[in-house]
């Protein structure tokens, strides 16, 4: 073999010698001046450059095609055959006959760089039975590539692979429960219960991707995966989910815009908005400086343990039938979100236990509803929000208890949240009043949360005069303190209630 290649280098060379000695010549017919010497110097460089110029593919050429053709703009097969030989594991989707004007389907072409990465060489193992591919990536060259079935990996049990840098439009036919990329086992794979490996995929990134589902069914799916990144992604045009996520755990979505409808807000066809942006059916997952511009429901969260930060939802106006995130998570939510913006859209949880919202702001009447499906409430902090509306009489924190009121209510602290022009609801309030006599009664009813609950009672009773009046309170009912004296007085009053239990 080393015999072969240093006769083909000698060969090449002398080819090179000949051509360049020709084409020096005819650069040079007469004496060269000082002026343009660099001129065909560079020129000379460029067609020495060109005579050796490889085709940039990276992966190893096809077992069926011939080993010194220099360019390759048919799919090339599997580099099986050539285990051993080192190649850069990037692998250009033009090279294996993508069209990246999207003028006709790629769908062969890209599952073709799809299989050849992912039955590539491997570097051991991350978690066990996932085949680490060393890093390989799917490079869409920048190009809009159409195809009419969805992306999927052809076995599981890989991981340490990226597809990045173009756009992947869904065509007419397209499935219309399909989605662009399927991060699944494919048909043949069988089941996945019976699978050597806990889990399909790990540490798979999408990256640098436009994503038009064509109003063909989604745009990314992951299932029972781990450890997946989504960045810097645009998803749009899905009439199923933008992103979903079942089973597994630890995909982050960042940096990433979603949307049915390609809009700024303000579209007159709001009202008929659909979809979800954003799906999540499992655990342990983040999804941090999104934008969600149009879906019936922004984020849909079915799993635990799950973070929000910097997500900004005006997906359909609370208004029109929109909810920016649902948690459907009755009895058990563990789920934060921080620092993001309910833009006239609102959050939704059912029977939340252990739910935290913070550094928020809710424009647009965009509020918090408590849901009760079972009528459980605990350990939820709604704490150090803004909040904005328009006068309508809109509760910050608002408790929808038309299928049972909450009766298990612990470790509920709604406090220290800001609102203009929207009703302030609270956990925590003080209240005062002066009078001559021998009975103050303070009214909480318009600010706390909770109806006729009232765990705790802080009071004070100033009396100008000289006497000393004894005093006691007297009832808590209907979230109405009352304080009683011995004998008339002129007195002020202050109270501090709080409905959460403390430990």
């Amino acid at each position: 073999m080393a015999t072969k290649s240093l006769a083909c280098s000698l060969l090449l060379g002398m080819a090179c010698s000949i051509v360049i000695g020709a084409y020096e010549e005819s650069l040079y017919p007469r004496t060269i001046s000082s002026d343009n010497y660099h001129e065909a110097i560079q020129r000379l460089q460029s067609f020495k450059s060109s005579l050796t110029t490889r085709d940039s593919i990276a992966s190893a050429p096809s077992s069926s095609s011939s080993f010194s053709t220099l360019s390759a703009p048919a799919p090339a097969p599997s580099p099986l055959s050539l285990q051993g030989v080192n190649y850069p594991r990037v692998y250009h989707v033009t090279s294996y006959g993508a069209d990246p004007t999207g003028s006709s389907d790629s769908t062969e072409a890209l599952l073709a760089a799809i299989e050849d990465a992912a039955k590539g060489p491997s570097e051991g193992y991350l978690m066990q039975g996932i085949k680490n591919l060393g890093g390989s990536r799917i490079n869409l060259e920048g190009g809009n590539y159409l195809i009419s079935q969805p992306l999927r990996l052809p076995v599981a049990g890989v991981g340490n692979l990226m597809i990045h840098g173009g756009t992947i439009r869904a065509s007419d036919g397209f499935p219309a429960d399909g989605y662009i990329i399927d991060l699944s086992p494919s048909s043949n794979e069988g089941n996945t219960e019976s699978s050597s490996h806990s889990y399909n995929f790990e540490y798979i990134t999408l990256k640098d991707l436009l994503l038009d589902s064509n109003f063909r069914g989604g745009g990314i799916s992951v299932i029972n995966s781990l450890r997946i990144s989504i960045d810097n992604c645009y998803i749009t045009h899905f009439t199923t989910n933008g992103i979903l996520v079942q089973s597994g755990h630890e995909t982050y979505i960042r940096n990433s815009f979603l949307g049915q409808h390609i809009t700024a807000g303000g579209d007159k066809n709001e009202r008929n908005f659909s979809g979800t942006g954003i799906n999540l059916q499992g655990n342990d997952n983040a999804v941090t400086d999104v934008v969600i511009f149009s879906a019936a429901i922004g984020i849909m969260v079915t799993g635990q343990a799950n973070a929000f930060s910097g997500v900004h939802c005006y997906n359909k106006a609370t208004g029109f039938g929109g909810t920016g995130i649902y948690l459907k998570l009755p009895g058990l939510t563990q789920t934060r979100i921080v620092n993001s913006y309910m833009d006239y859209t609102n959050i939704v949880a059912e029977d939340p236990v252990q739910f935290h919202v913070s550094s928020s702001f809710f424009l647009g009447d965009g509020n918090i509803v408590l849901k009760s499906k079972n009528g459980v409430i605990k350990g939820v902090d709604i704490v150090d929000n803004m909040f904005s509306g328009s006068d309508h009489g809109v509760e910050i924190v608002q408790l929808d208890q038309s299928n049972n009121p909450f009766h298990q209510i612990e470790q509920v602290t709604v406090d220290r949240n800001n609102a203009r022009r929207m009703k302030l609801k609270a956990t925590v309030a003080k209240g005062s009043m002066q009078g001559n006599g021998t009975s103050w009664t303070v009214d909480f009813n318009n600010v706390l949360l909770f109806p006729n609950l009232i765990k705790h009672v802080q009071y004070s009773l100033s009396t100008p005069g000289s006497t000393f009046p004894n005093h006691i309170l007297r009832n808590v009912s209907e979230n109405r303190v009352v304080i009683e004296t011995n004998e008339a007085v002129p007195a002020s009053v202050f109270v501090t209630v709080d409905q959460s239990e403390t430990s």
